[in-house]
């Protein structure tokens, strides 16, 4: 065929073009119009505050460039046109495939919640973190005042709010005394006197009978306030005696520690072979203390114990030698007599050994503490007193009892379990203790 025949004329073909673009240009309203309701659609169920969700990136990507005419928003939405309808859905189902489910639109939910906890948190919190209030702080007590408190509860409270003295008040003065175990001797003793002091116009008021009372307990104690010198001999042997369940052992633990403090070397001798683990007792006190401890089985012969350790404390040029003993009714002659036999064998190597006879007294014993010391002292001379468990009695009168009748030194008092509580007596503060009607500050 020829050219002419495939081809139609010039004039033809640009009457079709014509006629296309007069077509395109009646269509794109439209167009225009059903891309207006697609987005319409697209955009209003998808309603998310959101910053990771971007409407017109996912919208670009189902509807062509070509389609997406913003500056024909104004125009009505034709009827004519099925498609809209039936496209709509599919445009919706892709932004809501790219949105998460609404696991996002519950977190700003939770967000009440969370920080409803966080301030219930911040509102205990203070509460915890606030120090409890401190009552106020009172003095704190020293080892005399804290151990004879029980003593001092009635006679210390005696004389607060007390202005006038009468005989009433010089009767109930006189049964707290008799209650602290200061004994019917010292007490009828010291009542005389204050009557006197009364009667003569020298006490006017509590305050004043309370300062004589002082003065009068403080001449009674005074004389027994003697401190142990272990210098000057060598070995020093310390014996010390008592009845079963004063303390022996223990004190004797406690004065070996005490030695070593003052740089003396100790040794100790395990003499108690009668009461069951008497011996295992002191040897853990020694080995507590790092010091050697010369023993035998227990039933073993007492002084023979006694007299090896001071043997070997003479070899060793040990400093002090504390000898325990067994434990022994005052009232049973036969053993009080064995405790003799200790005494001379430990002459035969030292003439003046034992140089210290020290003497355990328990002072909730109260008044049977006298019996006591009566009975030690005949068989072995006592030359010194150990008054222990004043923290647990209020019987802490009869150190004056025991001062008054007999003028033994009392060279310890123990005012408590702690191994620093084993103190030097003093009479000073001892008389303060007894009276205080408020603990003492250190």
């Amino acid at each position: 065929m020829s050219s002419e025949q495939e081809s139609p004329p010039k004039s033809e073909k640009k009457g079709l073009f014509s006629r296309w673009r007069r077509k395109n240009k009646a269509d794109e309203p439209a167009q225009s119009a059903t891309a207006e309701a697609q987005d319409t659609q697209a955009i209003t169920p998808i309603e998310q505050p959101s910053d990771s969700l971007k409407e017109p990136e996912s919208l670009e990507q189902v509807v062509s460039p070509d389609v997406l005419a913003p500056s024909v928003v104004t125009l009505p939405v034709t009827p004519a046109e099925p498609e809209a309808p039936i496209k709509a859905p599919a445009i919706v189902s892709l932004p809501a495939a790219e949105v998460s489910p609404p696991a996002q639109p519950a977190a700003p939910a939770e967000q009440p919640e969370t920080q409803t906890e966080v301030l219930e948190n911040s509102s205990t919190k203070p509460q915890d973190s606030e120090p409890a209030k401190q009552p106020e702080t009172k003095k704190r007590p020293n080892r005399f005042s804290r151990a004879l408190s029980r003593t001092s509860a009635g006679l210390g409270a005696f004389f607060l709010g007390r202005k006038e003295i009468s005989d009433e008040l010089l009767e109930e003065l006189e049964t707290l005394l008799l209650m602290a175990d200061v004994g019917v001797d010292v007490t009828t003793e010291i009542i005389g006197e204050l009557t006197d002091r009364v009667k003569r116009g020298e006490l006017n008021d509590s305050d004043t009978l309370k300062a004589e009372l002082h003065r009068v307990l403080l001449d009674i104690i005074s004389p027994c306030e003697q401190a142990l010198d272990v210098s000057g001999k060598q070995p020093f042997v310390l014996l010390v005696v008592g009845v079963n369940g004063v303390g022996k052992t223990t004190t004797i633990g406690k004065l070996a520690q005490r030695f070593q403090n003052e740089g003396h070397s100790v040794m100790l001798a395990a003499g108690d072979t009668f009461r069951a683990a008497a011996v295992e007792q002191l040897q853990v006190w020694g080995e507590r203390n790092n010091v050697q401890v010369v023993a035998q089985h227990t039933g073993a012969d007492s002084a023979s114990v006694i007299y090896d350790a001071v043997e070997s404390a003479k070899a060793k040029n040990i400093d002090v030698l504390i000898a325990d003993t067994a434990g022994r009714l005052h009232t049973k002659s036969n053993l009080m007599e064995e405790l003799e036999k200790v005494k001379r064998v430990m002459a035969k190597l030292d003439e003046a050994a034992p140089h210290e006879v020290l003497l355990v007294l328990d002072a909730g014993t109260g008044q049977n503490a006298l019996n006591q010391m009566h009975e030690f002292n005949q068989a072995v001379g006592i030359t010194g007193l150990a008054l222990t468990k004043l923290d647990g009695t209020a019987k802490g009168g009869v150190a004056f009892a025991l001062s008054r009748r007999f003028k033994v030194p009392l060279r310890y008092v123990g005012l408590g379990e702690g191994v620093d509580d084993l103190q030097i007596f003093r009479a000073e503060d001892y008389v303060k203790a007894v009276l205080s009607e408020v603990d003492d500050g250190l």
